[in-house]
């Protein structure tokens, strides 16, 4: 939830080659899942109701808006930032978040909720990683951040929230076999297309993918995937970003000739989601992404076709 060190880091959706995504549609097309059909449980709205806080809270960061932001706590809660600093009471956490906006103009956050659970019918925790861009100076890490949940006359506000700083080492030394992504790749299918770019970001500790799919009746959707160390498990790890607010974090293992990476997340609607997205590198300018093992809440979608991406000449 992030103040000065901050690098709050909370998510990539290709409907067939995204790693992370689960369209809601069936892939013939003709049988749409609906939020009601996969979460239904009154456990599974409140979860749902909580993480659109949640996305909520990302939007009143993106805007830069400090008192906004700071609403989302209870009138006394409470707020512990990366460097122990502990603020107390709205006004307090506003002044905090309007310190860091005026020292990172235009900062935007990004969150991956790792986990969120219920302890009562009026409490929950949540756990996650978080990242704000651009980077403060001198910052190579991540943050973990955990927050308490209360009801507060059928309203889910924070009560609590502690950030912990995790340095990461430089990503070239803990994924350097994903250097070959860097540069700007296509794959057409049936009528979509997909343009994805793919760059090293802050001091080289994150690759970057930024996305574009443009399906056969000229509509787009876009998105964001950050790949890098997980120095708390010592794996590479994926957090992908997709345009209705939801996100999914990929845990990677490398394999004969590629990766592999399990995925988990929600969609917008606070949906879970879950897929095995496998990459095998054919050459340097060529490689297969198919999806399997697919789940939407409770319902499985079938596998993908495996889809072939092509690196696409520097211009």
């Amino acid at each position: 939830m992030k103040l000065v060190n901050q690098i709050a880091i909370m998510p990539l959706i290709w409907a067939v080659v995204v790693p992370g995504y689960i369209s809601a549609q069936d892939p013939s097309g003709k049988k749409p899942v609906t939020a009601a059909a996969a979460a239904t449980s009154p456990a599974d709205r409140e979860l749902a109701a909580i993480r659109a806080k949640s996305q909520a809270f990302v939007e009143a960061f993106n805007k830069n808006d400090a008192n906004a932001v700071a609403a989302h706590w209870t009138v006394d809660g409470e707020f512990i930032d990366d460097a122990g600093r502990r603020y107390s009471g709205r006004e307090e956490i506003a002044q905090g978040y309007a310190g860091l906006f005026a020292s990172i103009p235009n900062a935007q956050l990004r969150m991956a909720i790792d986990s969120l659970r219920l302890l009562s019918p009026s409490a929950a925790l949540e756990e996650g990683t978080a990242v704000v861009e651009p980077s403060p100076a001198g910052a190579t890490g991540v943050s973990r951040y955990t927050v308490v949940h209360v009801k507060v006359d059928g309203d889910w506000q924070m009560a609590s929230v502690r950030d912990t700083w995790v340095e990461t080492p430089p990503a070239e030394q803990s994924a350097a076999d994903l250097e070959w992504l860097v540069g700007t790749w296509v794959a057409e299918e049936r009528g979509n297309r997909t343009e994805s770019h793919c760059r090293w970001m802050d001091n080289n500790r994150f690759l970057e993918r930024k996305y574009t799919t443009t399906r056969f009746d000229g509509s787009q959707s876009t998105g964001i995937q950050l790949i890098g160390w997980n120095p708390l498990e010592g794996h590479v790890q994926s957090w992908d970003f997709s345009p209705d607010g939801g996100h999914a974090v990929g845990i990677w293992t490398p394999t004969e000739g590629g990766w592999q990476a399990e995925v988990t997340g929600f969609t917008g609607a606070g949906i879970p989601t879950a897929a095995v997205n496998i990459l095998k590198r054919l050459d340097d300018n060529a490689y297969v992404w198919p999806s399997v093992r697919r789940r939407l809440g409770e319902i499985s979608v079938p596998d993908t076709d495996e889809v072939i991406l092509k690196r696409s000449p520097t211009p």
